[in-house]
């Protein structure tokens, strides 16, 4: 599986690795950043392969890879992986219905997944390839062909720092959310800070919206927020151990939707058992967040969505007025065994008491 994967970052323009010296290296190249621990890879943060940033390949405390590998490399039938909703890359961030009011559609379009309709502005959750796949099913043609319209994209404006130290790394990013006609709707300032320990490694993603352009909204949709794409060794419906736990208790199916301070995902990977614990600051947007996280191996922290988790809920939309800012605040821990053995309550409350 590994020398797979150092195959695959080698396509994307970051195969020589730095030698091995103490401390974190973030270097910039073409298509992104590439991180590295003590000689070692942690993650690289992909800027122009779809329609938004992405993290991957991300490496956990053992050295084995964190995320599905699905779309960006196409792994052999064994281990096998899972080939579905191929807009989850990664490490990534997307919203279905967000936008300008000023950017409308020529007509309602009811969405693939639940009939819902689009009022407005375009849909960076999804990509491409996720409607080129639909569009094979004749029963989707159509739907599909206008979907594929309504796709917007996060795209990637410039790197205002990068950072490489001792006892961390941090990559500080604009990003510009763009509608489907190509027009700026909202702004980000993304800082993504890189940490590790001998058990764990740590991704913290600090994410600032601002509306530069006039208003903005973000339609109530489940499928929106920061989201891990977890191998499919670790997913529950693999039946191979893996397991959902949330801060409150709820465990798998019953994870669904519910907010909670803290949410893991645990199972095993390559042979031994491994965890991605995803904390939500106190300070972030609508804390403690809902969780998209579902037992196939999607695992999204979603605070857009109210009525979409729960009809008897009111609607959740979210508006930014010219001016106004939102901002959402993280922290993912690669860490080895379950919550309890990688300590995440205690490690939530450490990440409570830091000013975000």
């Amino acid at each position: 599986m590994k020398s797979i994967l150092f195959s695959a970052i080698g396509l994307l323009g970051v195969a020589t690795l730095p030698a091995a010296e103490a401390g974190f290296v973030a270097v910039q190249h073409d298509g992104g950043v590439r991180i590295t621990v003590d000689g070692k890879p942690f993650a690289s943060y992909v800027v122009d392969q779809a329609n938004k940033p992405y993290l991957w390949p991300v490496y956990g405390p053992t050295g084995v890879p964190m995320t599905r590998a699905y779309p960006m490399q196409d792994l052999p039938s064994e281990p096998k992986e899972q080939r579905d909703h191929p807009h989850h890359r990664g490490i990534t961030f997307g919203h279905e219905s967000s936008g300008s009011d000023a950017w409308t559609f020529p007509e309602n379009i009811k969405d693939l997944t639940g009939g819902e309709t689009f009022a407005g502005g375009g849909d960076t959750w999804h990509e491409r390839l996720t409607f080129e796949e639909f569009s094979k099913n004749p029963k989707q043609a159509v739907t599909s062909g206008t979907r594929m319209k309504m796709l917007a994209s996060i795209r990637h404006k410039s790197f205002t720092q990068t950072i490489s130290a001792k006892d961390h790394a941090l990559i500080v990013e604009v990003c510009e959310h763009l509608d489907g006609a190509g027009k700026r709707f909202l702004t980000e300032e993304r800082r993504l800070t890189f940490r590790s320990t001998d058990a764990t490694r740590i991704i913290d993603i600090d994410q600032d919206f601002s509306a530069t352009d006039g208003d903005v909204h973000f339609d109530d949709r489940k499928d929106a927020g920061l989201s891990i794409r977890v191998p499919a060794s670790m997913a529950v419906d693999s039946k191979k151990g893996g397991r959902i736990l949330n801060s409150d208790g709820l465990a798998d199916k019953e994870a669904w939707g519910k907010p909670a301070k803290w949410c893991d995902y645990n199972g095993p990977v390559e042979g031994e058992h491994l965890g991605v614990a995803f904390l939500n600051h106190p300070s972030s947007y609508r804390y403690p967040t809902p969780w998209h996280v579902r037992t196939y191996g999607l695992f999204t922290a979603n605070p857009f969505a109210q009525k979409d988790y729960d009809k008897s809920q009111p609607d959740g939309a979210t508006r930014l007025v010219a001016g106004q800012h939102l901002k959402l605040r993280h922290r993912i821990i690669l860490h080895k065994g379950d919550a309890a053995e990688a300590k995440i309550e205690a490690a939530f409350e450490r990440y409570a008491q830091e000013s975000k």
